[in-house]
């Protein structure tokens, strides 16, 4: 895992969740839920300007009583996010998450957002990897039987 750039996390992404900063809330909540994300990226003219989060949503907007139909992502949304180059190792991303307290980071190319990478993602290559020992084992007795 740790060996593993960025950018082959991100080529591999069905979806690149994007918004524009105009977008309400509740547009954003229900495409967020439609392509089963925790974040997406606030994208204008291609380049990221913000990221508009799961937790943006619960303390940004529903606890300060906003209302997700008139209130657009750019007044809720983080601005310029950090953000980690597509050659760095998925471990350097990891570590930049729990430096910061966050869930998500932005993968960035020149300003132009390539795909986002979550904690949760450190699950599902580790859980990979778990399937590739397993396979190597049956093989392995497969062989010696």
């Amino acid at each position: 895992m740790p060996q593993r750039t960025l950018r082959s996390i991100v080529t591999h992404q069905k979806v690149l969740a994007t918004a524009q900063a105009k977008t309400t809330v509740r547009e954003a909540a229900r495409l967020m839920q439609q392509t089963r994300v925790g974040a997406l990226l606030v994208v204008e003219h291609g380049h990221l300007v913000g990221i508009f989060t799961e937790r943006d949503a619960l303390f940004r907007v529903m606890a300060e009583g906003l209302d997700p139909d008139n209130t657009p992502l750019s007044t809720v949304m983080t601005l310029d996010p950090v953000t980690v180059h597509p050659d760095k190792p998925f471990l350097y991303a990891l570590h930049l998450m729990y430096e910061n307290g966050f869930r998500h980071v932005p993968v960035a190319e020149n300003g132009k957002p390539l795909g986002m990478v979550s904690a949760r993602d450190a699950l599902a290559l580790e859980e990979q990897e778990f399937e590739a020992s397993l396979k190597q084992r049956e093989h392995l007795r497969a062989i010696m039987a």
